[in-house]
């Protein structure tokens, strides 16, 4: 549920973040000078406007670091109880394959087993 929400907060911050990145105006005029031109200064009210816009990004870049981290780590969190890893499954799958006392030579069939008198035909 807060996790959901979090999620939630944090797409409605990114995109409210990128319009307020669109509407800052740069050299180019950025998408204010898109309304009027040269106009677009006047019309979202002049250095004020660049003022609160840079403020809001600055408030807006804060929040979506800090969302990012919290949902990060919430992320992580709730993946964990239920987090599978195919290496232990088959560990533990494997574990009664290799009997206990044999070495792989001998398990394998690699090993001269015979000179030192040990039966290779007989099932242990």
């Amino acid at each position: 549920m807060l996790f959901n929400l979090l999620i939630g907060l944090h797409v409605v911050v990114c995109v409210v973040l990128i319009l307020v990145v669109l509407l800052q105006s740069s050299k180019g005029g950025g998408l204010a000078g898109a309304f009027g031109g040269g106009g677009g200064q006047t019309m979202f009210g002049g250095q004020e406007t660049a003022t609160f816009l840079s403020r809001a990004t600055t408030y807006l870049a804060v929040t979506f670091m800090i969302l990012s981290l919290l949902l990060a780590f919430l992320s992580a969190r709730r993946s964990a109880p239920g987090s599978r890893s195919l290496v232990r499954e088959a560990a533990t799958e494997q574990q009664n394959v290799i009997p206990s006392g044999q070495s792989i030579d001998e398990i394998l069939g690699g090993a001269d087993t015979t000179a030192a008198g040990a039966d290779t035909t007989s099932p242990r």
